[in-house]
C-alpha cells in the first residue's frame, strides 16, 4: 500500500463525541484541508433513497458508492456544501433519518471499499485533518497524530438534545439515547472497519470538556510530534495558542 507524503491528523469517535466541530475548527486553524467522512456515507444514504435503493442491497449500493455525483464546495470559516446530483444538500444528510440510514449502509464491506479511495483523495497539501469512525485504523493508518473522542451516551445524547431543539426539532432525550447506544453497537460490531480506536491513538474524553478545550488539547499533542512538516508549523501552533487563529 503506497501513501502519500502529505501530514494528516485523524480524529475518530463515535456520534456526538464532538468530532466533527473539532476537525474543523482544527484544520481552519492549520489552514490545512478537512475531510467529514461520515458525510458521503450520509450522502451515499441520500442518493440511495432517492432512487428507491434497499439499504441492505449491498451490491447495488456498491454501484451507487462508484458513480455518486457529489461535490464538496469549500467555504472559507464555513462548513462545505455538499451537491448531490445538482442539488445543496448540506443541511438534508443532517437530519436523523439520514444519519441512522449511514449507519446502517456503512456496515457493508461492499460499501466501505467503493468509498475507500475517494476519502483518501482528500489527502493534499499542507495537510489533512479527517473526521471518521476509521480514520486512523483503517483510511489513514500512518497518519501522524491519531485522536479518539469519548463521551457517554448520555452526554452525547444531551448535546443532539440540544442542537435539535435549536432548530425547533421535536425529540425526546430517552429516545435518542437508545439510538445513540443502537449505532454505536452496530459500528463497534460490524465486520469491517469497527468502530475503535488506533493502538497509537491518544484518547481524549470530551464529557467534560469544551470544544475549545479539546482542541487545545490537541495543539498540545501536534505541538510534542516531531514528524510534522516544520514549515510554518510552529508559528501556526504560536498563534493558535494567543487565539489569533480563530
Amino acid at each position: 500500500m503506497i501513501f502519500r507524503n502529505e501530514p494528516v491528523i485523524t480524529i475518530d469517535g463515535a456520534s456526538g463525541t464532538g468530532k466533527g466541530t473539532v476537525s474543523q475548527i482544527l484544520a481552519t486553524r492549520l489552514g490545512w484541508k478537512f475531510l467529514d467522512s461520515g458525510a458521503l456515507y450520509r450522502v451515499l444514504a441520500l442518493a440511495a433513497q432517492k432512487h428507491s435503493v434497499a439499504l441492505d442491497n449491498e451490491k447495488a449500493l456498491e454501484v451507487l458508492a462508484e458513480h455518486l455525483d457529489v461535490q464538496f464546495i469549500a467555504q472559507e470559516n464555513r462548513v462545505s456544501r455538499i451537491i448531490l446530483e445538482g442539488e445543496d444538500v448540506t443541511e438534508v444528510i443532517r437530519t436523523e433519518k439520514v444519519g441512522n440510514a449511514a449507519s446502517q449502509i456503512a456496515a457493508l464491506p461492499a460499501v466501505r471499499a467503493s468509498l475507500l479511495s475517494r476519502q483518501r483523495a482528500f489527502r493534499e497539501a499542507p495537510g489533512l485533518v479527517a473526521d471518521g469512525r476509521d480514520m486512523g485504523t483503517v483510511v489513514f493508518p500512518d497518519a501522524e497524530l491519531k485522536i479518539f473522542l469519548t463521551a457517554s451516551p448520555e452526554e452525547r445524547a444531551l448535546r443532539r438534545y440540544n442542537q435539535l431543539k435549536e432548530r425547533g426539532i421535536s425529540v425526546t432525550l430517552s429516545d435518542l439515547i437508545k439510538e445513540l447506544r443502537e449505532r454505536d453497537r452496530r459500528d463497534q460490531e460490524r465486520t469491517v472497519a469497527p468502530l475503535k480506536p488506533a493502538e497509537d491513538a491518544v484518547r481524549i474524553d470530551t464529557d467534560r470538556l469544551t470544544i475549545d478545550q479539546v482542541v487545545e488539547r490537541i495543539l498540545s499533542e501536534i505541538k510534542q510530534k516531531k514528524a510534522f512538516p516544520a514549515i510554518s508549523f510552529p508559528m501556526m501552533i504560536e498563534f493558535a495558542e494567543a487565539g489569533i487563529a480563530e
